[in-house]
Parts: structure tokens; sequence; C-alpha cells
């Protein structure tokens, strides 16, 4: 099966909030070191991982257990690290998901509890803490010559784990102007946007400065109801032709742009075979003979047809290349390989895009 896919020829609109990103309007990445417990002896092995001893004995001096050199080597204790995203606009009370990954010799986090654990932003703020019960989605089975793991069970989440506890420090109402990033940047795009928000809301209301971002002016309206606005004007976006092949699994994506010129295209299979059959030569019974290893070799070359000597026309949609192809019964890395001597040849008119 020819793995092969195409875009569609049509295209419509798009609205603008599916095509920017809005300059101020992001979320920022949280991490954390914490402690899980509760685990069915799968945890840390302390010998291998100091640390883990370090932050419970610290943990426990907290709470008031005095540990000052007691010998406890417990096996239902890990130390991970806890990562979060704080959205846009979190609020102080707002819970987020939050991600709890093993850093020691544990097995599995399965059954475990994650215990009150800072999360810290790049500044080194404290933003939001971390607890819960972890849901890990992988299984681990060992016995004494033998181990199955499913999964990674020294990974998982705790839904709404998080609890914001501060605020990025953003006042979003005094903004006088914000960008617009565009995902793909793009020029004609980038002036279509221009216009369309011109269009909708008033002549000097956007601004084209690269083909990556457009100024967006308040002209002293409030930015949130700007914004609410602009989002949803409809764009047409202008996309870059392009061909994406995968080598691996054989797959080609191509968008509905994509042209070649006048190009002539043979290929064609050479199959080497070569087999060793030898054979044993065995004395008389009784004779004062030796065994003799005779060898044998067959060859064989096979040249399996092709797709012979096609010439193809200027101006031909790709697709209906890869089609036409397709039909003759081209394996897909056959194809892949076409496509490399197309744009060798300098007559793929495309962005060329080999994984």
């Amino acid at each position: 099966m020819v793995g092969l896919l195409s875009t569609a020829a049509w295209s419509g609109p798009i609205r603008i909030k599916d095509l920017v990103e809005f300059d101020g309007v992001r979320a920022n990445d949280l991490v954390g070191y914490g402690l899980v417990v509760g685990l069915n002896g799968t945890g840390d092995g302390l010998r291998n991982a100091p640390f883990t001893e370090e932050i419970m004995s610290n943990l426990l001096e907290r709470l008031g257990v005095n540990v000052t050199g007691e010998q406890y080597q417990p096996k239902n204790v890990a130390a991970v690290f806890v990562t979060a995203t704080l959205p846009a606009f979190a609020r102080a009370g707002g819970q987020i998901d939050v991600t709890v990954s093993a850093i020691g010799d544990a097995k599995s986090l399965l059954g475990g509890t994650l215990i009150m654990t800072p999360l810290n932003g790049a500044d080194g703020q404290i933003y939001a803490v971390a607890q819960g019960a972890i849901i890990a989605g992988g299984i681990s089975a060992d016995g004494e010559a033998a181990k199955v793991v499913q999964g990674v069970p020294t990974a998982g989440m705790i839904p709404s784990g998080g609890r914001v506890e501060r605020e990025v420090e953003f006042d979003f109402t005094q903004l006088e102007s914000m960008r617009l990033a565009l995902r793909e940047p793009d020029f004609t795009t980038a002036e279509r946007i221009e216009s369309a928000i011109n269009a909708k809301m008033g002549r000097g209301s956007a601004e084209m400065l690269d083909a990556g971002t457009v100024l967006l002016s308040t002209n002293g309206r409030s930015p949130a109801h700007l914004l609410s606005r602009v989002e949803n004007i409809q764009v047409e976006p202008e996309t870059k032709a392009r061909v994406v092949v995968d080598q691996r699994s054989g797959t080609i994506v191509m968008g509905a742009d994509v042209r070649i010129s006048r190009v002539a295209v043979a290929q064609g299979n050479l199959t080497l075979r070569i087999a060793e059959t030898p054979t044993v030569s065995q004395p008389n019974p009784f004779s004062e003979g030796e065994t003799i290893l005779l060898p044998r070799s067959s060859v064989d070359i096979q040249n399996e047809p092709g797709t012979g000597l096609a010439e193809v026309s200027g101006g031909t949609n790709l697709s209906e290349v890869m089609a036409g192809l397709n039909a003759l019964g081209v394996a897909p890395h056959d194809m892949i390989d076409i496509l490399k001597s197309i744009n060798s040849a300098g007559a793929l008119h495309a962005e060329f895009v080999v994984n």
C-alpha cells in the first residue's frame, strides 16, 4: 500500500486566532522537586538515590520529627520532578494539571501520592503548589527470571493537582498596542490580516511590520474587547508549496500548490541473489578417505519491470503525477526516490522536506 496523502485543493477563510499568537497572552512553565510516598515496594533504593533520603529527612524535620542519626531505608518513597504549565491570566486559587516523573531508580509510581511540592517559575518565585494521588499510565511486573513492563510506570499526572498561589504580574488593560505573531510567517498572509482588521475595526488599527508580525493599536479602546472582536475575523491564509516525506514509514504529504516542470522519469529494479548450498562428499565405509566439503553457489539476476520512461508536461499538479505512479504499483520508498530525483533536477517547485 502506498502511503500517499495530499491536501485538498480547496482552502477557505480561517479565524485570526487560529493563525497568530497574541503578544503577552502566553503560558509559563513551572517545575518543582518533590517526594512520592505510598508505593508498594517500588520506590527508590536509598543507596543509589541519596537525594531521596535527604529530602525525606528535611520533610520530617519540618513536620517536627527528629530523624538525626537514624537509619531508615523505606522502599515506598521516590524522588520526582513535578512540571506544570501556568496558563495566561491564571488567578490565585485556580487549579492546573501537573506531571510527575521519577528521577531515581524507582520501578513504578503506581498507587503513589505526591506530597505538597512548591512549583517555581523561571524567575525562582513560587507560583503554584502541587499535591495529590498520581495516575500512572503503565504497569510493571517482574519475577526471579523475567520482567514485563507495559507503558511508562515511572511517570504519571495529577489532574487539577496544582493550585495557583501567585499571579503573573501583567497589566493587560494598560496596553496601547500589541503584536500579532504569525505561526507560519508569510508576507501575503500578514498583509491580508492587516487589511481585514482595518476593514473591520477602522483604518490605522493594524500595521504589518514584517512577514511574521502585525502591530495592533488599541486607539483608546479596551484591549480585551478589541481582541475579542479581532480574533474572530476570518482571513484566507497563503501557504508555501511544500512536500514532506517520511522515509521510515513511506508517507508522502504534499500541498495543493505544488507544481513540477517538464521532466522525464524512468524507474526500475535490479535484483541480485546469491545462495550458497555446499555439499559433503563422504568416503566409502572402512576406506582410507577424507570427508570433503564441495562448495556450490547459485547466482540469479532479475530485472523487474519498472515504470519505464514517462514524460510529464510542465505545470502538472504533483498529486496527479503521484496518482499515476500509484496506479503503476510503484512502492512508497521508490516514490520517495523519484521525488528526490525530480527535486535534484530542479523540476520540483516546492520546499522538499525529508524526515
